[in-house]
């Protein structure tokens, strides 16, 4: 699927493979995220992803109003707020997302899919 923008010279078209990336690169910017999770619905495991495999955690739609609904899942580390990771991520990918693109951000959800102890 792709997100439309109309300029005066034509239409900009983007995949949402692309937010997906971005929005996956701002979210691990965040304090508290370890990185995005990979689900197996049939065995019910999670698996943390690698840097170069972000977007296998992230779902990017585009709403009928070319608004982005974007859904992560992510693993946290321990000792963290989950409430406050989970706020910073929706603010700071929010933002990025749509100076990036241009397009609006409708709603982002959080899916919490695991807790990590992290090396200091």
């Amino acid at each position: 699927m792709k997100c439309r923008l109309n300029n005066k010279f034509g239409e900009i078209q983007i995949d949402t493979e692309v937010i997906a990336r971005y929005a996956g690169l701002a979210a691990i910017e965040c304090m508290g995220i370890v990185g995005m999770a990979s689900v197996n619905v049939k065995d019910g495991l999670v698996k943390l992803l690698k840097k170069d495999s972000l977007t296998h955690g992230i779902t990017v739609t585009v709403s009928e109003q070319n608004k982005l609904r974007i859904d992560f899942h992510i693993v946290v580390a321990y000792g963290v707020s989950i409430s406050a990771v989970a706020d910073n991520l929706i603010e700071n990918v929010k933002y990025k997302v749509e100076e990036f693109s241009g397009i609006e951000v409708e709603w982002i959800n959080v899916l919490v899919e695991g807790v990590r102890v992290t090396d200091c």
